[in-house]
């Protein structure tokens, strides 16, 4: 039986001393090692005002990484709406669907920013949550679902970033249908103006690209990829408590739309070495990079694992990422690949994607070239 498609999620970190170029470039080389290495896709992750990724503006790195490849599929996962408005989406990637036609995915997700400026207004951005019992983990058909983070955070940094982009906390919220609907639109030629007459969006119009959503959980966006007809991209790397009910949901909206039958990419965070100790020892900083990220720092340069291991946590903290730390996949290539079957049987995936940080990018590379050669070698 041959193995699951897999494929690549790449945030462009910065490592510890490194800049963003070193970071750019670093993608643009494990780029064409995926892609040798028989990856079946591979895509960047938007993000804004942090130091330690360099993925900013998903498109134009997706136009170099398809100019520095051949074969292997390129995208976004994802290019978060409304922060980016679903015509500039269109024309961005159907540019790069011109250039590079039948390799281009748009992954659509959302990022509502109207909703944490509520938040922070409302007083619910403020110290880490280290009180009170947590809810129990949940184990399902052997894969660990834990229960949500409660390391609250400061979401404050978040208000620059509503600022700049013109958000504001008395806005409503966009609904995140239309928007998906508005992006089709460009490419199916179906949008019009006010007026009623035809607005051919070139070079989205007719672009040879494939749209998918991206969820977290079973809300709008996995139903509207199921009422849409789209494929779903489950997120268990982010936010591992509700990856099952973004695939539950999502089966249970799907209607046959832009494919025929539901279509689920399930992400994980791994971490592979030669063996189990020289991969745990590889994943020491991730904790670190998380709790950066959850406590308002945003992300930073990627320590080193000496770094990591000299940090001195408290319980609170370690509180606040223990969701993330313990849905880590790290270990040998075969360690990894069984905890990848595992989280494909359980969320009943038919393609998996994953998403590796380490402080060296030689460690990383060869990372991605163990874990191929063991998944697809099991053929």
């Amino acid at each position: 039986m041959s193995p699951l498609p897999l494929s690549v999620l790449d945030l462009s970190p910065v490592p510890s001393g490194g800049t963003a170029s070193d970071a750019l470039r670093s993608t643009i080389d494990l780029a064409r090692v995926a892609e040798s290495a028989g990856y079946h896709r591979y895509w960047v992750a938007e993000h804004h005002l942090v130091p330690g990724v360099a993925s900013s503006s998903t498109p134009v790195l997706v136009g170099q990484i398809a100019a520095a490849t051949s074969t292997i599929r390129v995208g976004s996962g994802a290019v978060q709406m409304p922060g980016t408005r679903p015509l500039q989406v269109a024309e961005q990637f159907g540019t790069v669907a011109a250039l590079y036609p039948g390799r281009v995915d748009v992954g659509l997700g959302r990022f509502d920013l109207h909703k944490i400026l509520r938040a922070i207004e409302a007083g619910r951005a403020g110290a880490p949550d280290g009180n009170g019992a947590r809810p129990a983990d949940r184990v399902v058909e052997g894969l660990l679902v834990p229960a949500p983070a409660r390391f609250a955070g400061d979401l404050s940094q978040f208000r620059a970033l509503a600022e700049i982009m013109g958000f504001r906390s008395d806005q409503p919220s966009p609904e995140y249908g239309p928007l998906v609907d508005e992006v089709l639109s460009y490419v199916d030629g179906t949008a019009r103006r006010p007026d009623g007459a035809e607005m051919p969006v070139l070079p989205a119009l007719g672009a040879d690209l494939q749209v998918l959503v991206l969820a977290t959980s079973g809300g709008d966006s996995a139903t509207t990829a199921g009422e849409r007809g789209l494929a779903l991209a489950a997120g268990y790397h982010v936010a591992p408590h509700g990856v099952l009910d973004a695939v539950s949901a999502y089966r249970s909206a799907f209607r046959p739309g832009r494919i025929d039958e539901p279509y689920v990419i399930v992400s994980a965070d791994v971490v592979v070495g030669p063996d189990d100790d020289t991969a745990r020892e590889l994943a020491a900083p991730y904790g670190q990079w998380v709790l950066d990220i959850r406590a308002g720092r945003g992300a930073q340069a990627y320590v080193t694992p000496a770094e990591a291991r000299a940090r001195e946590w408290t319980d609170a903290e370690r509180a606040g990422v223990a969701d993330r730390v313990s849905t880590q996949i790290v270990g040998s290539p075969t360690t990894v690949c069984e905890g990848l079957d595992v989280l494909a049987r359980a969320t009943g995936a038919d393609e998996v994607i994953v998403t590796t940080i380490t402080t060296d990018h030689a460690d990383r590379v060869r990372s991605h070239e163990l874990l191929a050669t063991e998944w697809f070698g099991r053929g």
